[in-house]
């Protein structure tokens, strides 16, 4: 069963066949959740760090946002009777897609913000794709947990 997770939005499963995917990944962030006891899975493809930006948009569209969508992923997971401490957390995105001296470093900044927010709750990264020039596609497969990114010009496992 694939479940596509847009721009700005946040879908979990715990069926056995599920798989997450979202497209287009350039200076976003894909945040992907696997509890392999449990058997569940959980994806993110936020936009932008922070809602203090634009707090009507973080209320209408709170997964466009690091710091409102990421807890309420996590929250989604514990809601399907995930465990925090078995949860692997995979990450990709974060490109400088636009333009080499992208002078907003939304990339960078998406990225930055996230290592906070999970170094705060104490959540490891166990693995990411982060940063370069290119757009990602990511597929991320509940039955095994495995990650395969798609890029322009590669194709690998996180």
């Amino acid at each position: 069963m694939k479940l596509t997770v847009d721009i700005a939005d946040m879908q979990v499963s715990a069926a056995p066949d599920a798989v997450l995917v979202t497209y287009a990944l350039g200076s976003c962030i894909a945040v992907m959740l696997h509890d392999p006891v449990r058997r569940a899975v959980g994806m993110i493809h936020y936009m932008l760090p922070q809602a203090s930006t634009s707090p009507e948009k973080a209320r209408l569209k709170p997964f466009m946002f690091a710091d409102t969508g990421v807890p309420l992923l996590f929250h989604a997971m514990y809601d399907l009777g995930c465990d925090k401490r078995n949860l692997v957390v995979k990450v990709a995105g974060g490109a400088a897609v636009l333009s080499q001296s992208d002078m907003f470093e939304i990339g960078k900044r998406n990225h930055l913000i996230l290592r906070k927010l999970l170094w705060k709750a104490g959540v490891p990264i166990t693995s990411e794709d982060v940063g370069g020039t290119t757009y990602r596609t990511a597929h991320l497969f509940n039955d095994t947990g495995r990650i395969h990114i798609k890029t322009q010009t590669s194709e690998h496992e996180l």
